[in-house]
């Protein structure tokens, strides 16, 4: 067995000083002047104590790769995209992979003919930043067997390439890289994530763990074409599949995202052009979606169904009603009223990306100008007794716990003041839609991260929220293990 003593340090929300004994990896005991012989010792010296940090909601596989990457976020329009390809380093033998546009804000979607005009016979490949579709050059269509075609794809026919690129030569990070990866989120207090990727994370983790990225706990979510193998294997949502690491949810995306124009939405886009899809895209049928759920739900698994636009997350809420599934909303961006209790009453967790309204506050304006009220709404969701469980989405926004604290508890990434204030959540609520579900007391798993400032000190909200930002842990502990310290 091992064992850790946490001497001298204050939890946060009581400010009690309190000693932690984690043994074997769960806390063993929580007071005053604890001793244990066998124990390694650490001293708080009266620093702030909280539970373990998770992101909910990340594509692991894609953030770290997106470290490499041509940043394209700066882009206001297709032909600053296509300067920035043009005047990015060539290397041989391999393609250019660019992350960050966004097409809902510029004034046209770029071309597949002006993209080959910067870039001839080396393949480009650019992710938009909410990676619901890529913008491809001739080269690249041709390299992954797409035919010819004058826009970008998206959804249903982007996704699956979105899943091979990793493939593609040069791009598949190092096992280097991706204990770099996990040694950054431990440093940022995170112990734990829910992974997304689209690749086999339930293959991958495991190999992972074996080469000594063991840093993190992981729960690993599956697809639809990775759902009849999954439930064949036996593999059952919360079973564990190597030490730290447990099988997670059946992931469905249901619609897609409102800086695409494809979020499945009640009523049509302020700036929609005519014809079809004014009001988004439904990416599979409401019945399918049933489908989807109750097989898995059948299979013992938990399903975790992305739903941005408003009819999205009704259709979402519906299929959970008629099939029983218990699990997650991810995102919940964009809600009906109504649906809002319907979330607790379903016992469905609405799982958000705080920070995702800091970069679609201006455009919601402009194409949502009629629904920024019923937009990330955390207040009423948390007010009608649902779990918020937050998460970054990574790499559309960066790993960081404390951005997307922030950015609940203010609404704004700047010196504006927040947006629709009025579903703001407290630091304190913030926090504990960030730990998942854990507190520091005995029986609970031994994961607690060191603080030099207490994260719930009151105040103004954007004072709040600068001091969340600039958090930095002196320590991270993992199931009783120190993986970061500074």
């Amino acid at each position: 067995m091992s064992h850790l003593l946490i001497r001298g340090g204050r939890l946060v929300g009581s400010g009690a000083r309190a000693d932690v004994l984690i043994s074997d990896g769960v806390v063993a005991a929580v007071g005053a002047d604890l001793s244990d012989t066998r124990a390694a010792s650490v001293d708080a010296h009266g620093t702030w104590l909280i539970p373990g940090l998770w992101d909910a909601h990340v594509h692991f596989g894609q953030w770290v790769r997106s470290t490499t990457w041509l940043d394209i976020s700066g882009a206001a329009s297709a032909e600053e995209a296509c300067r920035m390809v043009a005047d990015a380093p060539t290397r041989p033998g391999r393609p250019l992979i660019g992350f960050g546009h966004r097409f809902a804000g510029w004034p046209r979607v770029g071309t597949v003919a002006e993209l080959d005009e910067v870039s001839g016979e080396r393949p480009v490949f650019l992710i938009s930043g909410d990676a619901h579709n890529g913008w491809l050059n001739s080269a690249a269509l041709r390299l992954i067997g797409e035919s010819p075609r004058n826009g970008p794809l998206q959804e249903g026919e982007w996704f699956p390439v979105l899943a091979r690129i990793g493939s593609l030569p040069g791009a598949d990070p190092s096992v280097d890289d991706e204990r770099a990866a996990v040694d950054l989120l431990a440093s940022r207090g995170l112990v734990g994530m829910v992974d997304l990727e689209f690749s086999d994370t339930f293959r991958d983790w495991p190999r992972r763990i074996g080469e000594g990225i063991d840093a993190l706990r992981v729960r690993t979510g599956v697809y639809e074409h990775q759902l009849d193998e999954v439930i064949d294997l036996g593999l059952r949502t919360g079973d564990a599949l190597d030490a730290h690491l447990e099988m997670g949810p059946l992931k469905v995306i249901s619609d897609g995202s409102m800086s695409t124009r494809t979020a499945w939405c009640l009523s049509p886009y302020r700036d929609a052009v005519d014809g079809e899809h004014t009001s988004g895209i439904a990416n599979l049928s409401e019945s399918h979606l049933r489908d989807l759920l109750r097989r898995a739900t059948d299979g013992g698994l938990g399903v975790a169904v992305h739903a941005i636009g408003d009819r999205a997350n009704q259709a979402a809420l519906d299929a959970f009603a008629a099939t029983g599934a218990q699990g997650s909303i991810e995102h919940a961006q964009l809600l009906r009223w109504e649906d809002v209790p319907r979330f607790a009453e379903l016992g469905v967790t609405a799982s958000m990306q705080p920070a995702h309204l800091l970069d679609d506050r201006d455009l919601s304006k402009r194409i949502w100008p009629d629904r920024g009220e019923r937009t990330f709404l955390a207040r009423s969701l948390l007010d009608a007794g649902v779990r918020l469980a937050f998460g970054s989405d990574a790499p559309v926004s960066p790993p960081d716990p404390w951005l997307a604290m922030a950015a609940a508890v203010h609404r704004s990434g700047d010196e504006r003041p927040g947006w629709h204030q009025e579903q703001a959540v407290t630091a304190a609520e913030a926090l504990a839609s960030s730990v998942d579900g854990r507190r520091i007391e005995p029986g609970s798993l031994g994961d607690v991260v060191l603080l030099d400032a207490d994260p719930l000190e009151p105040g103004p909200a954007d004072e709040v929220a600068a001091r969340l930002r600039a958090m930095s842990p002196l320590a991270t502990v993992c199931a009783g293990r120190i993986t970061h310290s500074r």
